[in-house]
């Protein structure tokens, strides 16, 4: 993946985290990310779609993990809750990238942002989320 993705990924996880803990709303949220800097060397675009794409598909998102944890969505970190909902929305809506690059993002995240062994949390998630979001996907590499 390139570095300006990545880059967009930690900036969305970020914006997430904050959404979430403040309830603000999502404009205003990346209006400060564009006025701090903060998305210099991101690719825009992407972490617009990621920013925005995680609340509009909400539901969806948590749906396709809950089953796969032992919390409530409520009682999951804020930080690994944003890194699951980015991660798992790439997983659903973004079928270009391959599905242990957004794991292997998702761990990287875990292991920047969230606290220690979280990234050993988040894979095992993930990779039953792509278990069942990528099956295809993962059939057809097994095949090779």
């Amino acid at each position: 993946m390139s570095s300006a993705k990545t880059k967009s990924r930690q900036c969305a996880v970020q914006a997430l985290y904050q959404w979430q803990m403040t309830g603000q709303n999502l404009s205003l949220i990346e209006q400060q990310f564009k006025e701090d800097q903060r998305l210099k060397n991101a690719q825009n675009s992407y972490f617009v779609d990621l920013f925005h794409g995680v609340p509009t598909h909400l539901d969806t998102i948590d749906a396709a993990f809950i089953e796969f944890t032992a919390r409530e969505i409520e009682k999951i970190d804020p930080v690994e809750r944003a890194i699951l909902r980015l991660s798992v929305y790439e997983l659903i809506h973004k079928t270009d990238i391959p599905y242990r690059v957004v794991i292997n993002e998702g761990v990287e995240l875990a292991k920047s942002f969230g606290a220690d062994g979280s990234h050993r949390y988040i894979n095992g998630v993930l990779d039953k989320v792509a278990q069942v979001q990528r099956k295809t996907e993962i059939e057809a590499k097994k095949k090779k």
